[in-house]
């Protein structure tokens, strides 16, 4: 079995950290001199990534990469306690870097700073960020960039049958890179059939098991379904159900949506099934 950090964001970077940072820096110069420890204390998380990087311009800093599955209204508050953290610890330069996987609910707005004013006194942190479904798949085989080969079928571009074969045949042409293939089957199964997906490439779920974004997306399976049937149970009670409704849902856990399922039968009108979500 593979260990958490052969599939995880640290293993990922680890492949071509010189590649990674001139990428997430947009600096053909800069290169990566080693990974770093990133727990803080009493925060460790598997999805963040320090890494010691040096230009002739700007000598040593720090990338402080944050592999984030899904973008959340907390994130910019932990840009800017990691990012103070690092530099604390390393007393170096930080910079900042969010790496969003998936798409966030239509309802989250993706900001790149943390800004927040208090009694007249202000705290800012910018952050770039980078959304993996805006990035073109084949900058991925062009740079090359082996980091992203797994996450290929979301990039934009990606979701072709004959783009994500290419993206395998990469993955099993290198030794170092064959225990990713079934982190590629795994978000390859987001654009394409199931049956498919494990036609073509190995799906060890074993594995997979040791990704730091596997029980993530379990979970959000699990919210995703019992939201779906919550909604389900409403329209088939009240007909239509307003938008601004159906935006509450979103983010919220299993045991409230099935408490909100409680609720949905109990009621006998959709405005009070409303007045009991918006307590």
């Amino acid at each position: 079995m593979a260990k958490v950090a052969d599939i995880g964001s640290k293993g990922l970077i680890n492949l071509a950290p010189d590649a990674w940072v001139k990428w997430v820096t947009q600096r053909p110069e800069v290169v990566a001199r080693e990974i770093l420890g990133s727990e803080f204390h009493w925060i460790s998380r598997e999805t963040d990534v320090l890494v010691k990087a040096y230009s002739a311009t700007h000598g040593d800093f720090l990338v402080l990469n944050e592999l984030q599955l899904r973008y959340t209204t907390q994130m910019p508050l932990r840009m800017r306690v990691y990012a103070a953290l690092a530099q604390e610890r390393y007393r170096l330069p930080t910079y900042p870097v969010l790496i969003n996987i998936l798409p966030p609910s239509s309802s989250l707005t993706i900001v790149s700073s943390y800004e927040q004013e208090f009694l007249g006194l202000r705290a800012i942190q910018d952050y770039r960020t980078i959304n993996l479904w805006e990035i073109d798949a084949e900058i991925v085989f062009e740079q090359p960039l082996p980091s992203l080969l797994p996450f290929v079928p979301i990039l934009r571009g990606g979701e072709e049958v004959s783009v994500v074969q290419r993206a395998l045949e990469a993955l099993r042409a290198d030794e170092q890179l064959n225990e990713l293939e079934s982190l590629l089957a795994f978000f390859a199964s987001f654009v394409l059939d199931t049956p498919l997906v494990q036609e073509i490439m190995r799906w060890d779920m074993a594995v997979l098991r040791e990704s730091p974004w596997y029980h993530e997306i379990e979970q959000r399976g699990i919210q995703q379904g019992a939201r779906r049937q919550l909604i389900r149970v409403l329209e088939q009670r009240f007909g239509e159900i307003p938008h601004e409704v159906e935006v509450r849902f979103e983010g919220e856990s299993v045991e409230k949506l099935e408490n909100l399922m409680d609720s949905a039968i109990a009621v006998n009108s959709l405005d009070e099934f409303v007045s009991i979500l918006f307590i």
